[in-house]
């Protein structure tokens, strides 16, 4: 409104009166040239105006949506190990990561490779619900079963050829009775065929930093050069679990049944009858892997994965995931961040049509993982700039927040710009120039 004043005072002050007399009528055409030219020249001066004194106001943010930028954040590779417990376990390979930070919290031989039997389908179950969200395939889509399938041995649901289950019903069957058939018919219709998802797993095991893994197989039978390590497990693992939560709810079903009841499936996981706050995931044994587990578990806000391979026993293998959980439910604690309720939510943009962007803290995780022992009340140090330069894009970096305990500095988090400001141009100005001039909006 200011702007329209400012302007329309320049018109009054400048502009010349014109009478409908024979002489001017007769000299109009000239004269409205000579009007137009110097209309031209004012708005020229107005927007150069406009410009040194931020007087220009516009619309039109392209909000960033929080939950895309949260999902972008997700995929983090697993934090390197912190200094290690007194805790000494009578197994090859193991290793205890936070869910959501992927920070490690004990490792023993994790990075030495060696089969994973049925743990596989953790991969085969993330591609297959990645299908899902990319609308592929859906939970009601029938899942055909093919020679190939019928042929896989080892734990299944004694598929048949030609025989058809929906996929809701295929996925029930992986989580809770480890069917080697059904993974590979829900694989065949992912990937074309087992070798093409076999490709499609190997990619994005590459994507997630799984260096010491390649995959020959959607079930984890015993194959030559089948080999992944207890740190890959876990980095699968979490991805899962944080992308596909989902997966819960068929990883913590004890008991179901297919075919009308004429199939039971019974969970291999024991954990579920066991261990309080156990929410999955997976087992797995062959007389190449030995009996294995990658076991997820909450309490308090904390979420934590065990990850064990190579135990000689069934007994064995959830003993020491039960310990390794024990320890970490024991010595670590999800300190909540501060609630920063007087954080500025704008932020001013000079040489720009948009006055303000809004800002994405979306960065900032709800809480964070600290060592019981030391966990105190922490709080928050917001480092941000009084206005921004245009342009502004989307996603940039403005400021941190420094999350603190007493005077320890406990992690740097980026605050971002949720929307573009584009620098201001000749034609921005004129067009709110016009608008404000006519009162109405381009």
């Amino acid at each position: 409104m200011q702007a329209a004043v400012r302007a329309q005072d320049i018109l009054n002050k400048k502009a010349p009166a014109y009478s409908l007399s024979k002489r001017h009528c007769a000299g109009r055409d000239r004269n409205g040239a000579e009007k137009l030219g110097a209309f031209v020249c004012r708005v020229v001066c107005f927007w150069l105006f406009a410009l040194a004194f931020g007087t220009a106001q516009g619309n039109g943010l392209r909000q960033q949506s929080p939950a895309v930028q949260a999902a972008a954040d997700q995929t983090q590779p697993v934090q390197p190990a912190a200094a290690q417990p007194a805790l000494e376990l009578p197994l090859p390979r193991a290793c205890l990561i936070d869910q959501q930070t992927g920070t490690i919290l004990y490792e023993k031989n994790a990075d030495q490779q060696m089969p994973i039997a049925s743990i596989t389908k953790v991969m085969t179950l993330l591609l297959t619900f990645e299908a899902v969200h990319d609308g592929r395939i859906a939970m009601d889509t029938l899942v055909p079963v093919s020679e190939h399938a019928y042929h896989m041995g080892g734990s299944q649901i004694w598929l048949e050829p030609g025989e058809q289950f929906t996929l809701d019903e295929m996925i029930k069957a992986i989580c809770v009775s480890s069917a080697n058939d059904a993974a590979v018919a829900v694989a065949e219709l992912v990937g074309g065929s087992e070798p093409g998802f076999v490709q499609m797993m190997n990619a994005r095991a590459a994507e997630l930093g799984m260096v010491n893994t390649t995959f020959h197989n959607a079930c984890g039978l015993d194959t030559e050069g089948h080999l992944s390590t207890a740190h890959d497990v876990a980095i699968m693992s979490r991805e899962i679990l944080n992308t596909c939560p989902e997966v819960l709810h068929y990883t913590g079903i004890w008991t179901d049944t297919l075919r009308g009841g004429a199939t039971q499936l019974v969970n291999t996981n024991k954990l579920l009858k066991r261990y309080n706050g156990i929410t999955g995931l997976k087992t797995g044994t062959t007389s190449g892997a030995g009996v294995c587990i990658s076991a997820s578990a909450t309490r308090d806000g904390l979420d934590l994965i065990a990850v064990v391979l190579g135990s000689l026993s069934s007994s064995e293998r959830f003993t020491a995931a039960t310990t390794l959980l024990d320890y970490g439910f024991a010595a670590y604690a999800a300190v909540p961040l501060p609630a920063m309720e007087d954080r500025p939510l704008l932020i001013k943009v000079k040489g720009s049509a948009e006055e303000s962007v809004p800002l994405d803290y979306t960065a900032l995780p709800e809480t964070l993982l600290m060592p019981k022992e030391n966990a105190a009340a922490l709080t928050a140090q917001l480092d941000l700039p009084q206005e921004l330069e245009a342009p502004v894009q989307l996603g940039q970096t403005v400021g941190t927040v420094r999350i603190l305990s007493r005077e320890t500095q406990l992690g740097e988090y980026e605050v971002r710009a949720a929307a573009d400001a584009e620098k201001m141009d000749f034609g921005t100005a004129f067009g709110l120039l016009w608008d404000a001039l006519t009162g109405c909006e381009s």
